[in-house]
């Protein structure tokens, strides 16, 4: 293996993030490579079959997708687990995972990138009956013993999540739409993860999303996940 895990990573890259965020709160010293994705070094292409940040160097593995590369890390080292040790517990995690892949995420972007009134309606209805389910069904039966997911301390769950509450200011911005009041534990939550050292370590202020963003807003972003999004 190589002395250091190296990432390359993209400050913009919410996916990104949540990779780094984890090798910070298991503490595994690791390499950064930040990479500009708008004019990405050919080297780059070459060993991210996507082309896309994350991609994570661990010796002779390479890996990317950042859910797959964070629960590679949760095997690797161990040390500080990330997922609960009983098996129902940990599908219950991972049901919260592929919620954060393929309902809220989705759903952030094709409302970002939507143009007509009406489809900027329907996709902020969809997503705001997202955030009520994680009120309902995840933070007020689940995380009764403490403010994040799994209670009394952070999981990959949370990790998961967060670089899209930390980007919320974009949505609210360009499409004005705000978490829910009735949201109270899905707004401590997100206080609970200012505290969290992960998270202030890669936290960027509202300014910087707000500005990455306007392209998605004006639906001329050109990257890979915009690419994706526009798919129907």
């Amino acid at each position: 293996m190589l002395d250091k895990v190296k990432i390359y990573s993209a400050k913009v890259c919410p996916y990104a993030q949540r990779s780094r965020m984890v090798l910070l709160t298991k503490g595994i010293d690791f390499e950064l490579v930040e990479i500009d994705l708008n004019h990405k070094p050919s080297w780059f292409t070459e060993i991210s079959p996507y082309g896309k940040v994350p991609l994570l160097q661990n010796g002779e593995d390479i890996l990317w997708e950042s859910s797959i590369i964070n629960e590679y890390l949760e095997e690797c080292f161990p040390a500080r687990p990330l997922m609960p040790a009983q098996p129902g517990e940990r599908a219950w995690a991972r049901i919260w995972i592929d919620f954060a892949n393929t309902k809220l995420t989705p759903a952030f972007y094709k409302l970002i990138l939507a143009q007509e009134r009406q489809k900027q309606q329907e996709w902020r209805e969809e997503l705001r009956n997202y955030l009520l389910f994680i009120e309902r069904e995840a933070l007020q039966k689940r995380s009764q013993n403490g403010p994040y997911w799994l209670g009394e301390s952070v999981s990959l769950i949370d990790l998961t999540f967060y670089p899209w509450f930390e980007r919320w200011c974009v949505v609210e911005h360009y499409r004005g739409i705000a978490i829910p009041a009735e949201c109270a534990r899905l707004q401590q939550w997100c206080e609970a993860m200012q505290d969290i050292p992960a998270v202030q370590q890669t936290q960027q202020p509202p300014e910087f999303h707000i500005e990455q963003y306007a392209k998605y807003a004006n639906n001329t972003a050109t990257g890979i996940t915009a690419r994706e999004m526009r798919r129907d």
